[in-house]
């Protein structure tokens, strides 16, 4: 099915949020890229030309004209990793007006994220110290999983996080693409061990983020033209494609959508489009099926860049209060302060710049035109639906 559409005139209608209307028109677009006639429908990737769009690209940091249109956002960052405490890094925050959400996990991959207790020191050191900036989402250490009593002291460890301040727990994909239990198998994220723990979750009203799986190219023949090909090269691990590994992506996701069955009252946010970003419809499926279920869009915004935009813009319009921006930016000890939080100012930009404006972005080459989304939806994105899907994110940590 193809779906012809005036991108101008849906922008009118956007601009002038006359509701009923607009919501028709999205609908009708929205068949383009969603579920039609029952049948999934992938996108094909497709970018502006740089060579059909004759506008001048625009990079760099906020200016101050724009940078008074971010900070009115009162925006959030739901994902970001930070552990280190630093005044430079603070003032950015203030000059940037902006709140975090931040996230701990356990990699025995990466040198700095082996040990919990060390890496959640310096997260909650980090909080602590933010004057109000940051909150603390927590997590349990999975690699324990085979120890007599692991569930009951996970448990305990995330209560007193809980006690704490801490507003959120995270699963990550070493659930299902790394760790093994006793017996070899790889254990999923409905493993029995867990439910408890996302029992006691949802008993304390908090939150589960869940990274489970990644986007279907780490199970696929290596793309240069892929938004994760670069990440794969330097992080090999986590490329599956032709490794023996008894869990499909398909498997890890539906383990992760049994979760949302078995607990309905659990708020659930999909990092990074639910692992689900290079296909629209099967993401719009899930978002139309689990009222419990929303993703952020951490690490994910070239995926977005890389769509038509009329789609985009349907696909947003339809779903505007479960996306939840983030961007999954980090901050490590060993890091250049002064380069990291230019790289920070600028990922905020960029992001900005393509959802709220029609500028021409640069994304590996290519032009890419910006959404100019309402200020209503851009609110949603960068402020509501953080503070909605993680209760008390705002509030000055204990």
């Amino acid at each position: 099915m193809t779906v012809r559409v005036n991108v101008a005139a849906l922008h009118f209608y956007l601009r002038l949020e006359l509701s009923m209307k607009a919501l028709v028109v999205s609908v009708v677009i929205f068949c383009g890229i969603a579920v039609c006639g029952g049948q999934e429908t992938a996108i094909t990737p497709q970018v502006v030309s740089s060579t059909d769009v004759k506008d001048k690209t625009v990079s760099g940091p906020f200016s101050n004209e724009e940078l008074l249109q971010f900070t009115s956002l009162n925006p959030i960052d739901t994902h970001t990793h930070v552990f280190v405490s630093n005044p430079a890094f603070g003032a950015m925050l203030k000059r940037l007006n902006l709140h975090l959400l931040d996230i701990v996990l356990v990699d025995d991959q990466n040198p700095h994220l082996k040990d919990l207790f060390a890496e959640s020191t310096a997260a909650r050191r980090f909080v602590h110290g933010s004057e109000g900036r940051a909150a603390l989402c927590t997590t349990f250490d999975p690699y324990r999983l085979n120890e007599r009593g692991f569930t009951e002291a996970s448990i305990r460890a995330v209560d007193q996080e809980f006690n704490q301040g801490a507003i959120a727990v995270k699963i990550w994909k070493n659930i299902g693409m790394e760790i093994k239990d006793s017996s070899g198998r790889y254990i999923l994220p409905d493993n029995p061990l867990f439910e408890p723990i996302y029992k006691d979750i949802d008993f304390h009203g908090k939150t589960l983020i869940a990274h489970v799986a990644d986007p279907s190219s780490s199970w696929s023949p290596e793309n240069p033209a892929s938004p994760d090909y670069s990440y794969y090269k330097e992080h090999p691990v986590w490329y599956m494609f032709n490794k023996s590994h008894p869990a499909s992506r398909e498997e890890i996701l539906q383990a992760r959508d049994h979760i949302l069955e078995e607990h309905p009252n659990l708020r659930v946010v999909g990092a990074h489009l639910g692992s689900m970003e290079a296909d629209f419809g099967q993401l719009s499926q899930h978002l139309d099926r689990y009222p419990n279920f929303a993703v952020d869009l951490a690490g994910r915004m070239p995926y977005l860049m890389l769509q038509p935009p009329a789609g985009v813009i349907a696909f947003i319009v339809k779903y505007q209060d479960r996306l939840i921006y983030a961007t999954d930016n980090d901050l490590s000890p060993n890091d250049d302060i002064q380069q990291k939080i230019g790289e920070w100012e600028e990922s905020y930009a960029r992001d900005w710049r393509f959802l709220a404006t029609d500028d021409t972005l640069d994304y590996r080459g290519k032009a890419v035109k910006g959404l100019a989304l309402p200020n209503s939806i851009l609110r949603k994105l960068f402020h509501d639906n953080a503070t909605r899907w993680f209760p008390g994110i705002l509030r000055e940590f204990r």
